[in-house]
């Protein structure tokens, strides 16, 4: 029973980055009604929403979530570098000197 009190605290937590973005910096950000939380480490960027998404809302949410990265980093998104979907995206980027 005492193992399972950290796993819940980690639950709760809400959105964890992947291990590559351990130490990032985190922002997190409400927009349209929706939840996100943006890693950034050095020019790399994870992007995970939070909440259910409906059938229907995911191309929505991905353009969100693109348009999330330089406003939250102040960096140009490389896009042939994003990967993944409406959950969780990461990508390259430029950023200023």
């Amino acid at each position: 029973m005492k193992a399972l009190v950290p796993l819940l605290f980690l639950i709760a937590c809400g959105a964890s980055p992947a291990p590559e973005f351990l130490g990032a910096k985190r922002t997190d950000v409400t927009l349209n009604g929706r939840d996100y939380t943006v890693f950034q480490k050095g020019e790399r960027v994870e992007v995970i929403r939070l909440g259910h998404a409906r059938r229907g809302e995911h191309q929505q949410i991905r353009a969100t979530m693109i348009a999330l990265i330089p406003r939250v980093t102040g960096c140009k998104l490389r896009e042939n570098t994003l990967t993944g979907d409406s959950g969780e995206m990461r990508g390259s980027l430029n950023c200023p000197a």
